[in-house]
Formats: structure tokens, sequence, C-alpha cells
């Protein structure tokens, strides 16, 4: 609090202070009081008042500065009317009961909400799993048919898969703890892996898949990563190069060591994203003028694929030329810098 803010709480009292003073003063000049003796007691009216103002501000300064030390060491700040000091007045223990009433009807406000939350992710959950049964009973149906139709519904059904898989990992986004696993793995598997789970995609699309840094087991490289979530991340952005593709397109996919790092660069030839647009590409629901243009896109893929890497502690950084393509790094850390594993 301020020496100003605190003289304006109080502008009243003074006021009525000054006025009284005032009073006094005429009252007692009126029944014959000697000047001098009047101007004495008016100085030490005021001194009197102006020491307890000075107190009473000292006293405000010191009660507020103990106030905000409980406050900054609490990672919960909802919790403060439980830990703050005891009251010092009648005035405070009235506030602080207010203050413990509100804090307790939100905590089990939150409480709630959590629980909610919490059943809500484990339907999602549960309703994934439950659905791709039917879908991977459907592919193999269509697999073992013939006709024009067997590739369209093959496709169809890998989007709708592609779908529920984002979903399961929206869900599993809010507490990524309960679900990830950093260890090391290899690089080579990660990448066969998204390659495998979107193929249908990409070979419909006409996509050529090109690898440089693979060509040999021993260039596995080895990352600290949980190979799930970054085979999930991975085919997120195969799946925005094959949807976004131009004539003849090409998907280069590029391992490197940097120092203790490791780095896959993953470059396409497609049409690419507008440069007012690349700063909103990370957010949530945001679909751009290609997204619009070509339907089909939820916004959810880059933004999924921003809070898994930050939470596997990944550098992802995206770079893009309209009409030329778009390029996706991601860097993984190394394992002395990892504080997950």
């Amino acid at each position: 609090m301020t020496l100003k803010a605190f003289l304006s709480d109080r502008f009243r009292r003074v006021v009525l202070q000054g006025i009284f003073m005032l009073t006094a003063l005429s009252f007692l000049l009126a029944t014959g009081t000697a000047p001098g003796v009047a101007a004495l007691l008016l100085i030490a009216a005021l001194v009197y008042f102006t020491l307890t103002q000075v107190y009473d501000y000292r006293k405000c300064q010191r009660r507020l500065k103990e106030l905000n030390a409980v406050m900054d060491g609490l990672n919960e700040k909802y919790l403060f009317g439980e830990c703050a000091p005891p009251p010092k007045d009648a005035f405070e223990r009235a506030l602080f009961a207010l203050f413990r009433r509100s804090g307790k009807s939100m905590i089990e406000t939150v409480s709630d909400a959590r629980a909610a939350g919490r059943e809500y992710r484990e339907y999602v959950e549960s309703w994934v799993h439950e659905i791709k049964t039917p879908i991977t009973a459907a592919t193999l149906i269509c697999r073992n048919m013939g006709g024009e139709n067997k590739d369209k519904l093959l496709r169809e059904l890998g989007q709708i898969e592609a779908h529920v898989e984002r979903a399961l990992f929206y869900a599993r986004a809010e507490s990524p703890e309960k679900d990830c696993l950093i260890r090391q793995c290899s690089l080579h598997q990660i990448v066969s892996d998204a390659i495998k789970n979107h193929q249908t995609l990409l070979i419909g699309q006409g996509v050529r898949i090109e690898t440089e840094g693979f060509e040999s087991r021993e260039s596995e490289y080895p990352v600290y990563t949980d190979a799930k979530w970054a085979s999930f991340i991975i085919g997120q952005i195969l799946q925005n190069a094959a949807r976004y593709h131009g004539e003849e397109p090409v998907i280069s996919l590029t391992a490197m060591t940097l120092g203790k790092q490791v780095r896959l660069s993953i470059k396409d030839n497609g049409i690419g994203i507008p440069a007012h647009e690349l700063p909103r590409v990370f957010d949530r629901g945001f679909t751009g003028k290609n997204g619009r243009a070509r339907g089909g896109s939820t916004g959810m893929g880059l933004y999924l694929c921003r809070r898994l890497t930050a939470f596997l502690q990944m550098d992802l950084k995206i770079t893009s030329t309209e009409g030329m393509g778009t390029e996706v790094s991601l860097t993984f850390p190394s394992k002395e810098n990892l504080t997950k594993l």
C-alpha cells in the first residue's frame, strides 16, 4: 500500500478531524482562551493525529508484507484463508472468516470439476479403446473386398482412426504424467511406426517418402522420449504434409545429431503456409486458409503436438514458404537435460 493510497482511503477522516480542530479552536477563542494557549493545543492535537496516522500506516504496511509473504509461499493460492496468520482484531477475524467460507466453497467446486473432468477423460479413453475394435474389423473386411471402392473405404477408415487417436491423446494431454514413460528409444523405429500407421493415407495421396540418416541399422539414433507419444507427434506432421500436398508430393525425413541431442527434420513440397498464419499454427482450433479451403481440418493436430512436445521436453519448430512447402523440426533432449526421466 502506498502512502497516497493510504491517505486517499482516510480522506474523510482527515477532513472531519480538521473540521473538529477548527471548531474547537473557534470555541476556545470565543470563550476567552488566550490565542497562544489555543495555538499550542491545536499544534498538540495535530501532532497527536499525525503520529497516530503514521503508526496506522506502518502497521498496515507490516501486516500487508506479512500476508504477501504467506501468499507468495503458497502453490495453491486459494488456500490463503486457511494458511494466513491469525487475525489481529475483530474486523480481520470477520474478514478471514469470509475468506475461509469462500475458499471452502471454491475448493469444493474445483474438486467437483476435477472429478467430472477425470470421469469424462476415463470415459473417452474407454470409448476410444472400444471403437477401435469395430474400426479394425471394418478395415480387415475392406482389405478382403474387391472393387474400386476398396481403397476409398480404407482411406476413410484410416481418417476415422486418426480422429479417434487424436481424441485419445487430447484426453491424455490433461494429465500426461499418468501415461507417459520417457526412456531410451530408437528414432528409426519411431519413424517407421509413424509411417506404417499412416501408410493408407500416404499411399492414397500418392506421397513418396524419402529418409536420410536411416540407411543402416546402426543409424537408429537413440533418443530419450516416450515412443508412443513421439510416433503420434510425427504422425500428425505426416498427416498434415499428406493433406496439404502439391503435385508429385514428397516427404523427406532427415535425422542428424547435434552434440548429445538428435534432430528429426520433416520436410514436404506441399502448398505451404502463409507467412501471417505461421505464428498461429499451434493455436487450439486454428485451421487457416488452407484448412478452410480443403476442409476436414480440426485445428487440433499441431496444437496437440505443441502440448506433448512441451511435456516431453522436445523443441518443436516450423518454417514454411507458401507455394513451396513446409519443414518441421523436432529436437529430442539429451539424457543430461531431462528432468522427467
